[in-house]
């Protein structure tokens, strides 16, 4: 049997010569997973792993290596401080999507006492829907999506995070037969280049296509949802938006030729990239 500390070290060298990055730290977690300690106990005592804990963590990381992303192999992944169960066939939430629910946070602070209803289009996992509640007791969070696996995982991780969300199979809107009803829709669309996927890292191609597709220009879902959203917004109502690399410019010449919104906000990401727009409707 070995130590923990060189079961640790033992795993990223096996992950570093898989080329996966940051193979101590993915090492640690898989590690504390299958012992069900935080990472920093495994450097507290040096106590020997049983035999089964051993097996199961370089089955672990055998998967690892063939490119699994880690969050599908522990099930689970972390958002807004919060946690989410997560299963193939459904997105992974990126960090960079927490800058999309701060955003909807600071329009809506918590004090707000207006009957507020929002709409995520796409929940995926439910971590923008989810989070937002978590935020907003009395806002009224609908969910949509077209996957029966995410909205299932959805309804999970409503109960697992104590929250309530309304959710609704549909392709966008098509579901949603009353219009002019919302406060606010957010958004993460699908906004990969089409003939750009095959040359996405290998873990993406783990992910479902459907989440990553955005069509031959990767704008497709934010021409739907520009040229609709306004119907389902209230008046001085807000839609959200998380877009891609260099899509800004785009993006808003769509907003611009729908003459239905005013563009109020572009936020941009830690690397200074332009990662969040907000627009009002207008008419």
């Amino acid at each position: 049997m070995e130590n923990r500390v060189s079961l640790v070290n033992l795993g990223s060298e096996y992950l570093a010569a898989g080329a996966i990055n940051n193979s101590l730290r993915e090492s640690e977690i898989f590690l504390s997973h299958i012992l069900n300690c935080p990472r920093v106990e495994l450097y507290l005592d040096n106590f020997e792993v049983q035999q089964d804990e051993a097996l199961d963590y370089w089955q672990l990381l055998n998967e690892r290596v063939k490119g699994l992303p880690l969050q599908y192999l522990l099930g689970i992944s972390e958002f807004m401080g919060l946690k989410f169960k997560l299963k193939p066939g459904v997105f992974i939430p990126r960090p960079e999507t927490e800058i999309l629910v701060e955003t909807v946070l600071n329009l809506l602070p918590a004090t707000c006492h207006l009957p507020l209803k929002i709409l995520d289009l796409g929940i995926g996992c439910g971590n923008i829907a989810i989070s937002i509640a978590r935020h907003l007791e009395k806002a009224h969070i609908f969910a949509c999506d077209i996957s029966d696996s995410a909205l299932q995982l959805a309804q999970e991780n409503s109960r697992l995070n104590e929250v309530r969300i309304y959710l609704v199979k549909s392709d966008l809107f098509g579901a949603f037969k009353n219009k002019a009803c919302f406060s606010l829709i957010v958004s993460n669309p699908p906004y990969v280049d089409t003939d750009q996927i095959p040359q996405l890292s290998r873990e993406l191609h783990y992910e479902p296509k459907e989440a990553l597709d955005g069509g031959r220009d990767g704008l497709f879902y934010y021409r739907k949802i520009i040229a609709e959203a306004a119907n389902y917004l209230q008046s001085g109502g807000a839609l959200a938006l998380e877009i891609g690399d260099n899509q800004g410019q785009r993006i808003r010449e769509i907003f611009s030729q729908s003459g239905r919104f005013a563009l109020t906000g572009v936020i941009k990401d830690y690397h200074a990239i332009e990662r969040v727009m907000v627009a009002e409707k207008i008419r």
